[in-house]
């Protein structure tokens, strides 16, 4: 045997006596909470009810939707927003585009391009028109919780008061993304157009390319089960081409105009809680038997902010 060969030989003896130490001195990667477990394990004070002056509920035939507004980030959609409904705006209106992997779209049929505008519903006393509010600045006055993975529409990416939000610190201005289940304020080509009297839900993939070019008003607690299963529009833009077609809203209340009783007993999870950075790593490092390698990283718009309650 040469010598070359004979020192192959020992190196694999030695490979193969050193393994089996190796392998017991290298713990087996532990397994991640699910979210069930993290959130049986929350604290009360880690959950928060929303504030009755900011919680619609939008009747529909099939169930109700229940929709927060964000009125740090877009004060006047709000306000405006919290107007038409009191002043029973959205009654008898409906949901007039379902367009496939994009949005569902609700308002007056007739402030459609083809629809008659001596027919519009009166808007009363709230605002035609209102600034673009599409970002706010950076005050350090709202909580904030972000994610340590990079973004491809933002320098930073996170979450405060219950919504997903990206940052620029150069620019100073922080803004509400485009993410599944949130509520936007459709508008015509000028960016005062948009009043909150046409609003849409995201039903799809995120389309972060709208963010900082349409107004966010909110987004969807519950419900949206109802706004993304319903039959795709045929028409440009997944409009619906016929009136029979389109879902009639029942009503939209404030929870506040409503009797305590009534309003329900939703609660969120705190983004700013020890319990929601932990299930954001659980997501981002999710080990368990399904999953042997983990991801290590998570977008924005791929974790959901649990909600509680009825």
């Amino acid at each position: 045997m040469s010598r070359f060969a004979q020192r192959l030989l020992g190196l694999s003896l030695l490979c193969a006596l050193a393994l089996p130490y190796a392998s017991a001195e290298t713990p087996a990667a532990s397994k991640t909470p699910t979210p069930k477990e993290l959130l049986e394990r929350s604290k009360p004070d880690e959950w928060r009810k929303p504030a009755p002056e900011n919680l619609l509920f939008m009747q529909l035939p099939q169930g109700r939707v229940v929709i927060e507004l964000a009125p740090d980030f877009t004060p006047l959609h709000a306000a405006n927003i919290r107007t038409l409904v009191r002043e029973h705006y959205f009654d008898g209106l409906a949901v007039v585009r379902v367009q496939d992997n994009f949005v569902s779209q609700w308002g007056d049929p007739e402030d459609d391009d083809k629809g008659d505008k001596n027919k519009l519903r009166s808007m009363g006393t709230a605002k035609h028109t209102l600034p673009s509010e599409y970002t706010r600045p950076i005050d350090g006055k709202l909580p904030w919780t972000g994610l340590p993975d990079g973004d491809v529409y933002a320098p930073e990416v996170g979450f405060s008061e219950g919504f997903p939000v990206a940052r620029d610190k150069a620019s100073g201005q922080e803004w509400l993304t485009h993410c599944y289940g949130m509520v936007g304020v459709a508008r015509d080509i000028g960016p005062e157009t948009g009043s909150g009297s046409s609003l849409y839900a995201v039903i799809g993939q995120a389309p972060r390319g709208l963010d900082r070019n349409l107004a966010i008003a909110g987004r969807v607690l519950q419900g949206m089960e109802y706004l993304s299963g319903l039959p795709r529009g045929t028409g440009p833009l997944g409009f619906y081409e016929k009136p029979a077609q389109r879902l009639n809203i029942t009503f939209v209340r404030l929870a506040a105009d409503l009797p305590a009783a009534e309003r329900g007993k939703l609660e969120v999870l705190r983004t700013d809680s020890a319990t929601f950075a932990a299930l954001i790593e659980a997501k981002r490092n999710r080990r368990d038997d399904f999953y042997q390698l983990p991801a290590g990283k998570i977008d924005l718009c791929s974790i959901n902010i649990p909600v509680r309650g009825k």
